[in-house]
């Protein structure tokens, strides 16, 4: 099957999961991550801030203030089709952007080299037993991923994971999947 069709079939399945189902599963992949032992490793974490259908991050984020981390977010650059990430201390920072994504205002935060960041959660829509995700086809975080060298992990339902995906040369594996039932 190609990318595309996986990526639109991928998308169905999580917007039709019922409200009580998908909160019982962004529990239990908050309290997998927050009690990982990247996570408590980590003091510099980069993170999307989720949108529609996607897992809730803003428990994660939450967390992390908490603990005393800081929280770097992605900004996408359309023209050069590269993600650069900023860190927050609150979500005034952030702006609505195109496909109403909220993202990062830069004159109201401070831009993070990526070698900053410790644990980077990477966002996916499919995932396989070796790590290879399918996202959302812009490749920007295959670009970005191409020379980051600190630990990749992504948060992802049991229903998202299958065995193989078809991968290209450039496709960048995360190190772990954290699942509502643990790790991959």
């Amino acid at each position: 099957m190609a990318k595309s069709e996986l990526r639109k079939n991928a998308i169905s399945m999580l917007k039709s999961l019922s409200e009580a189902e998908r909160k019982n599963i962004e529990e239990k992949l908050t309290q997998n991550i927050v009690n990982s032992d990247f996570w408590k490793q980590s003091a510099v974490v980069g993170i999307t801030i989720s949108n529609g259908f996607e897992w809730n991050t803003k428990p994660i984020i939450e967390i992390a203030w908490q603990e005393g981390k800081s929280i770097c977010v992605p900004k996408c650059q359309p023209k050069e089709r590269k993600l650069e990430f900023y860190k927050i201390n609150t979500y005034d920072q952030l702006e609505v952007v195109y496909y109403n994504l909220l993202e990062p205002i830069p004159e109201k935060t401070e831009k993070i080299d990526k070698r900053v960041i410790e644990l980077l959660i990477v966002p996916g829509l499919l995932f396989d037993d070796n790590g290879f995700r399918i996202g959302f086809g812009g490749g920007y975080y295959d670009r970005f991923l191409s020379d980051f060298s600190n630990k990749k992990v992504s948060i992802a339902s049991n229903k998202q994971i299958v065995g193989e995906l078809p991968s290209e040369p450039f496709d960048i594996p995360v190190d772990k999947i954290i699942t509502e039932s643990g790790f991959l």
